[in-house]
C-alpha cells in the first residue's frame, strides 16, 4: 500500500514563503492542498496533484456530505474534511466513504488514536483516511495505528526540514502484510517482569555458514508464538574471541524461527538445515547450519510482556549470551527487571511440523 504525503500550504503565508515551500518539497509530495488564489502557483511548482475548494483542481475539498455527493454526481474526485470530535462525526465518516468519498481529511481535537482505530476498522478499503502531522512521531502513530493505519498524512507545517522528516518516516513504515511480503518480521519493545537462574541443563549453539554482525541473531522462544531476538556472538571480550558464525541459542526445547513462518525445535536441527537470521530491524535472511553444539551448562529464565502477553525464554548464564534492544544489546548477567528488550509477536495457535495451525487450541505457558 502507497501511503501518500499531502502538505497543507497555509493561504496567508507570503507570495516568496509559498513558492520556497512548494519547491523545496513538490518533488516528495503527493499533493498540496492550497487556497483558490494558489492553484497556479501548485502546478507551476509541478505537484503531482492539487486540492483545492476551487473547480478548477484534481481533488475537490469538501466539508458536508451533501458536497460528496454532488462532486460524485458530477464525477469529480473529492476529498471530505471532517473534525472529529463525537460518534456524530464518525457517523458522518462512514456515511461519507459509502457516498463514494475518494479521500477522507482527519482532524482530531483531544482523543486520537481511538476514534483513528474505529474509523480504520469501518472505513478501511472503502474510502482514503489522512490525517494532520505535525512531525514523525505524529506521522508514524497514525500509520501503524491498528497495524493497519491511516492511507496517508497530511503535514500542515511550513518547515520544509520537518517535511521531510514526515516523509522519511512515512516510507520506514509497513503494515504486517507487506512486512511479511518483504521478508521483515515485526520486533516490538517488551519489558522485563521476571529473571530466574535455573540449574544444569542442554543447550545448543547454532553455528552457521554466514557471518552476522551487531544487532543480529536468532528468534528464540518457549512460546510458538513469542520469540526473543538473541545476538550473534560479535562482541569483543577479555576473555573470548567473537565468533560472529554462532548464537548461542538456550534450551533445546525452544522454539526457533525458520524460513516461510515456520518454528523449529532447537533440539531437532541440524548441519545443513536452513534457519533465519534476524536484525533489530526485522530483516531477516536465510542461512545454512554448520554445526550444532549441545551442552549441558547453566541456564536463566526470562520473562517479558508485551501487549498484555507474558512470553518466556531460557538461555545459557553466561555473559556472552545477549539479547538485543533497540539500541544495543545487553547480557543475562546483568538483564534485571524493568529492561527493555525486542521480541516478535506470533500469531497464536498450534504447530503441526512447525507449519502454524491458528484454528487449533493450544495453551503454552
Amino acid at each position: 500500500m502507497v501511503r501518500e504525503l499531502w502538505v497543507w500550504v497555509d493561504p496567508s503565508l507570503g507570495l516568496d514563503e509559498k513558492r520556497t515551500l512548494m519547491a523545496g518539497i513538490s518533488s516528495i509530495a503527493s499533493a498540496f492542498i492550497v487556497g483558490i488564489g494558489d492553484i497556479d502557483l501548485a502546478r507551476e511548482a509541478g505537484v503531482k496533484v492539487v486540492v483545492s475548494k476551487s473547480g478548477d483542481c484534481d481533488i475537490l475539498l469538501v466539508n458536508s456530505l451533501n458536497g460528496v455527493i454532488e462532486a460524485k454526481r458530477e464525477g469529480r474526485s473529492v476529498c471530505i474534511e471532517v473534525e472529529v470530535k463525537s460518534k456524530e462525526d464518525e457517523n458522518l465518516i462512514v456515511s461519507a466513504a459509502e457516498a463514494g468519498a475518494d479521500y477522507i481529511l482527519l482532524r482530531f481535537s483531544d482523543w486520537k488514536i481511538i476514534p483513528l482505530e474505529n474509523l480504520i476498522a469501518k472505513v478501511h478499503g472503502k474510502s482514503r483516511l489522512l490525517t494532520l502531522a505535525s512531525n514523525p512521531q505524529e506521522a508514524r502513530l497514525a500509520l501503524e495505528t491498528l497495524e493497519i493505519g491511516a492511507d496517508g498524512v497530511v503535514a500542515d507545517i511550513p518547515d520544509i526540514e520537518e517535511i521531510k522528516r514526515i516523509y522519511e518516516a512515512i516510507r520506514g513504515v509497513r503494515t504486517r502484510a507487506e512486512e511479511a511480503e518483504a521478508g521483515i518480521l515485526r520486533l516490538q519493545p517488551a519489558r522485563i517482569v521476571g529473571v530466574k537462574p535455573l540449574g544444569v541443563g542442554a543447550r545448543a549453539c547454532i553455528d552457521t555458514c554466514d557471518l552476522m554482525v551487531e544487532g543480529e541473531g536468532m528468534l528464540v522462544g518457549c512460546q510458538s508464538s513469542g520469540f526473543f531476538l538473541v545476538e550473534a556472538e560479535v562482541h569483543e571480550t577479555p576473555f573470548v574471541t567473537p565468533r560472529p558464525f554462532r548464537v548461542n541459542a538456550g534450551s533445546i526445547a525452544l522454539y526457533i524461527m525458520a524460513p516461510e513462518g515456520k518454528t523449529r525445535y532447537l533440539s531437532e536441527l541440524k548441519a545443513g538445515d536452513e534457519i533465519l537470521i534476524v536484525d533489530r530491524d526485522g530483516r531477516s535472511r536465510v542461512t545454512s547450519i554448520c554445526r550444532v553444539k549441545i551442552e549441558w551448562r547453566p541456564l536463566i529464565l526470562l520473562e517479558a510482556e508485551c501487549e498484555g502477553r507474558r512470553i518466556k525464554t531460557i538461555l545459557q548464564n553466561a555473559e556472552t549470551i545477549r539479547v538485543v534492544t533497540e539500541e544495543g544489546s545487553i547480557s543475562v548477567k546483568d538483564i534485571k527487571e524493568g529492561d527493555v528488550v525486542l521480541v516478535h509477536l506470533g500469531e497464536a495457535g498450534g504447530r503441526h511440523f512447525g507449519a502454524l495451525v491458528s484454528e487449533e487450541r493450544v495453551i503454552e505457558r
